[in-house]
């Protein structure tokens, strides 16, 4: 085995690990649609965030200081406060499965991003492999048909445009000496989760109430499908390249498409199996790193004797 196909091996674990959060984001349609009130988007980004990121800072004990006020204001914005609520406007405004097409773009903005903030120059390959993607997404999710809203497309290009830049932001700035990624991951929900809540209040008006089901709904996707995955996210970005995590994104409308299969008895075309496997190989390949070139050692340079000039003969105007 090659230093580098030791190198990828070593990471697999992190990889799959990394894998969990948005295989976790893709059961939330499912959890939305069967448990949760009707036409509350805004009020499930709130559960979701804040008391995930409550609970992450009273684990973790940790406030930021100094500067990471403000970092972590923007992170979560970026991440949470701005992505949910686009997030949701676009699923409620657009035909089936477009909001996730026009997130699958998101490897490329990533890539492009990561140029510009982390000197992470896109190969060929990157760039062919995130348009894999979005086409395996597309075959996967896009529904025939319908006019395309013209609110719901600005909303799903800015949260991709969010989430791609907060993923990126999170990479450049890394994290304080001595803090974690839980709780890192509890400042950005927590301060997406209060820019959410007035939101939500002026909205939406009063909480809905709820039944046991909804209780239950929420609780998972405050907890597993938010505080844990998260974390796993954000401790992923730490330690792998923002290009290698993005485009695990693909996970979330492959996982979605198969729980409404399992669960709730929809059926999958061939044409949408074939997107799945092309997704799902343009997921794996984009795990591959470029191979960088091994170190040699300098190469010597010839020694050659400093040529003598002839002295020139001194001349009249010449002092010597």
């Amino acid at each position: 085995m090659t230093a580098h196909s030791a190198h990828t091996a070593n990471r697999l674990p992190l990889i799959a690990l990394t894998a969990l959060a948005p295989i976790s984001w893709g059961t939330t349609y499912a959890v939305t649609t069967e448990f949760l009130p009707a036409d509350r988007p805004l009020f499930t980004g709130l559960v979701r965030a804040l008391p995930a990121g409550l609970v992450l800072l009273a684990i973790s004990r940790r406030l930021p200081r100094g500067v990471w006020w403000g970092k972590a204001a923007v992170l979560g914005a970026l991440n949470i406060g701005a992505f949910f609520p686009l997030l949701f406007l676009s699923a409620y405004r657009l035909p089936g499965g477009m909001a996730a097409v026009v997130g699958s773009v998101g490897p490329l903005l990533v890539a492009g991003l990561a140029t510009v903030l982390l000197g992470e120059r896109p190969t060929p390959r990157t760039l062919l492999t995130g348009i894999a993607a979005a086409l395996g997404v597309s075959l996967v999710v896009l529904k025939a048909a319908g006019a395309l809203d013209a609110v719901g497309l600005v909303a799903a290009l800015a949260s991709t445009a969010s989430m791609s830049t907060g993923t990126v932001l999170t990479k450049r700035w890394g994290r304080p000496e001595g803090v974690g990624p839980l709780a890192l991951t509890g400042w950005q929900l927590t301060a997406g989760g209060l820019l959410i809540a007035p939101l939500a209040l002026i909205v939406e008006g009063a909480p809905p109430a709820l039944d046991g089901p909804a209780i239950g709904g929420y609780l998972y996707l405050m907890l597993g499908n938010t505080a844990v995955s998260y974390w796993l996210w954000f401790r992923g970005i730490g330690r792998l390249s923002a290009t290698q995590v993005t485009f695990l994104g693909p996970l979330s409308p492959l996982t979605a498409a198969v729980v409404g299969w399992a669960a709730l008895d929809q059926s999958l075309t061939a044409l949408q199996l074939l997107g799945m496997t092309i997704a799902f190989t343009a997921t794996v390949l984009g795990q591959l790193q470029p191979r960088r070139p091994s170190p040699t050692a300098p190469m010597k340079r010839p020694e050659h004797p400093r040529a003598e000039r002839p002295r020139a003969e001194p001349t009249r105007a010449d002092p010597r």
